[in-house]
């Protein structure tokens, strides 16, 4: 199936999409910090650059677009248009994303991916986001 917009059209579209301060992660930023949380943003130093880091705990938090990263939800279901190229696209940002969450775990961090999908039940979410950060005794 072709694309309905034009190459232009699609150019300016793509543009517009974040990879950073996206919507869901603001979401669970301001929460966290609500509730105290203190974090570190984006540390290009680690891989994967989580979304949100604290280091003290040595605790990482991925938010995901379902879309982007081909989570198994009605949001993350490819295109019908272009689909050769959406299918390679998603999959390799999705064996990226098991690479690094590899990494980081040999580094002796914890990561948690949180879902854009998730974020639809915020109580649910944020109390899985809390379990997380709760230290194990």
């Amino acid at each position: 199936m072709a694309d309905r917009v034009s190459p232009e059209r699609r150019s300016k579209i793509m543009s517009k999409v974040r990879s950073k301060n996206t919507g869901p992660e603001m979401i669970v930023r301001r929460e966290l910090h609500r509730q105290g949380y203190r974090y570190r943003l984006h540390r290009r130093d680690l891989p994967g650059s989580p979304d949100i880091c604290f280091p003290s705990r040595q605790k990482a938090i991925f938010v995901h677009g379902c879309f982007w990263h081909g989570h198994d939800c009605r949001w993350g279901r490819p295109p019908k248009s272009n689909s050769t190229y959406w299918t390679a696209k998603v999959e390799a940002n999705r064996e990226r994303d098991l690479r690094k969450l590899e990494e980081l775990r040999r580094m002796g961090w914890q990561s948690l991916v949180v879902w854009q999908c998730e974020l639809r039940d915020p109580k649910a979410a944020f109390d899985r986001i809390a379990e997380f950060l709760t230290p194990k005794k």
